[in-house]
């Protein structure tokens, strides 16, 4: 019988080859306790994201810290309630932030990106598709979008709260394999460590089990976050499917070690795979704002070949949809074949029926897609 270390080492040897991570560090971290940025270990970090990248995998990073960072420059050791000063301390602090990450990076040649979010980003949902695809973009083309909270510009209303959830909404908008939470504890433990003895570090569970979130603890003097965020933001994870990893930043070589399958820090686990939980949730939208009318052609291509639905395929449009809204695909004959999440608009849609790929940016002036429903957001029927 397999033991539950066993089953462990078996998981961990299954993130290990998760190909898209999300990497979050946090402020206690960056800034070595609020003493000026850590960059011995942000150079640490780096080196191992460049070494994962190289073996294969995609990588995000989400970083806290530059209102921590702004705050040393500033001279304040205390967090600020005022939201003017939390904003100033920010555009103070990202700009050593960023230049410390350009640098780190620049050293295994690898190019970087800022990418700058609030809640409303994410919300609205023509800046939500744009935002997921630009950073899909940029993995693609190999360079490192690092994320950050907008904190120069939210307010009470639309902030986040803690990167711990914006790192998983960034891993819910990238359909990422692994959220990987950095901080200054080991993991989640059975009771808080610092003050309680016989704590016990929690190597794995299940992201859906409520009985993490009575172990978590509060958040420290630095950050909006603590243990409880980061169990918050496992769950909101595990939605879209990712698996995520609560783990010491400071244990030596982390994301290598978690590379290799170590059985270090706390794993929880989400009950589904990316591409399968966003898939359930398309399948069971109720609110379908429109039909596109396919040819025997694209339902073939469809049903038999699993692949996405071009422009060319379509020729016919019913209702009134925005892009990123679910809409139907039928048959000539009115069957439903599927449903997906449409690139374009109506008005769009209507203007590129029956229409190439190589035709479409003389259709529209530009390309959003190239495919009208892409397959990882098409579900067949």
């Amino acid at each position: 019988m397999t033991s539950a270390v066993d089953q462990y080492r078996q998981n961990r040897q299954r993130l290990a080859r998760k190909k898209r991570w999300v990497i979050k560090i946090g402020s206690a971290l960056l800034t070595n306790d609020g003493q000026g940025l850590n960059i011995e270990g942000m150079q640490s970090w780096v080196d191992q994201m460049a070494q994962l990248q190289q073996q294969g995998h995609e990588v995000v990073l989400v970083s806290s810290g530059s209102i921590a960072a702004g705050m040393t420059k500033l001279g304040w050791p205390e967090r600020p309630d005022e939201v003017h000063q939390l904003q100033a301390a920010a555009a103070v602090g990202q700009m050593g932030l960023v230049q410390a990450y350009e640098t780190a990076f620049g050293k295994h040649q690898r190019a970087t990106a800022q990418v700058l979010l609030t809640h409303d980003d994410l919300s609205n949902r023509t800046r939500y598709l744009n935002a997921r695809g630009t950073l899909r973009t940029l993995m693609r083309y190999g360079v490192v979008p690092i994320v950050n909270e907008n904190d120069t510009v939210v307010t009470d209303e639309i902030c986040f709260g803690d990167n711990d959830t914006l790192g998983a909404l960034v891993a819910n908008l990238i359909e990422a394999d692994v959220l990987v939470i950095l901080t200054d504890q080991d993991g989640l433990f059975t009771a808080d460590p610092r003050s309680n003895p016989d704590a016990e570090l929690v190597l794995e569970g299940r992201a859906s089990d409520p009985q993490y979130a009575d172990m978590a603890g509060g958040g420290g003097r630095l950050g909006r976050g603590g243990m409880t965020t980061k169990i918050r933001a496992a769950t909101l994870a595990a939605r879209s499917g990712a698996d995520t990893v609560i783990v010491g930043g400071r244990i030596d070589d982390v994301l290598t070690r978690l590379r290799n399958g170590e059985l270090i820090g706390t794993l929880m686990l989400a009950d589904q795979h990316p591409v399968a939980a966003r898939k359930q949730w398309i399948a069971g939208h109720l609110q379908v704002r429109g039909e596109l009318i396919l040819d025997d052609g694209a339902v073939r291509a469809l049903k038999d070949g699993h692949k996405s639905l071009l422009p060319i395929g379509v020729t016919a449009v019913n209702g009134r949809f925005e892009r990123g809204e679910v809409v139907a695909c039928r048959d000539t004959r009115g069957k439903l074949i599927a449903k997906g999440l449409v690139n374009y608009s109506r008005s769009e849609a209507v203007k590129i029926l029956r229409t190439p790929s190589s035709g479409l940016e003389a259709a529209l002036g530009v390309v959003s897609e190239p495919e009208m429903i892409h397959r990882d957001n098409l579900v067949m029927m």
